[in-house]
């Protein structure tokens, strides 16, 4: 995800520069309340896919998420980040029985906030290191690419 485009949504990781995150998060976060007005938001196109909002609500909690780690890894040095089981929260947080609306003011909060915080890195910090729980080592650069990623995929996962 962090070295090749993306087969599915076409994603280049490699035409991503850090001082354009903040911009590129704001961009992709605003393409989510067109899609949550939908009439058949909350419907999933099968079993196994989710339904927009269920996306929606994945892309909100994944900018917090983001943000948290992002936030740890310039208050510490080489912070391991805490598993995140994103289908237990589905679950627990029961994403399909949401309210679009809030989502939807939900995502903008979620997206300024990461964009702020990408405006606020300085020129040393985007090579600040932290390590996710499977090990996996990321720099306040690479996990910001991995976020913009992982939140224009979904964008692209319901056609928004």
């Amino acid at each position: 995800m962090l070295t090749q485009p993306c087969q599915e949504c076409g994603f280049d990781p490699a035409t991503i520069r850090s001082k354009r995150l903040a911009d590129a998060v704001r961009e992709t976060a605003s393409r989510w309340p067109a899609v949550l007005v939908q009439p058949a938001v909350a419907e999933r196109p099968s079993k196994a896919v989710w339904s927009p909002l269920e996306y929606a609500c994945h892309v909100r909690d994944v900018m917090r998420l983001f943000a948290q780690r992002i936030e740890l890894m310039l208050a510490e040095d080489n912070p391991t980040f805490a598993n995140w089981d994103q289908d237990r929260t589905a679950r627990e947080d029961r994403y399909w029985d949401q309210d679009p609306a809030k989502v939807a003011k939900q995502i903008g909060q979620a997206g300024d906030k990461l964009a702020d915080l990408f405006e606020r890195v300085s020129k040393e910090d985007w090579q600040r290191r932290g390590t996710r729980s499977n090990g996996s080592e990321f720099t306040v650069a690479t996990i910001g690419v991995y976020a913009l990623h992982d939140l224009r995929h979904h964008v692209w996962d319901v056609r928004g």
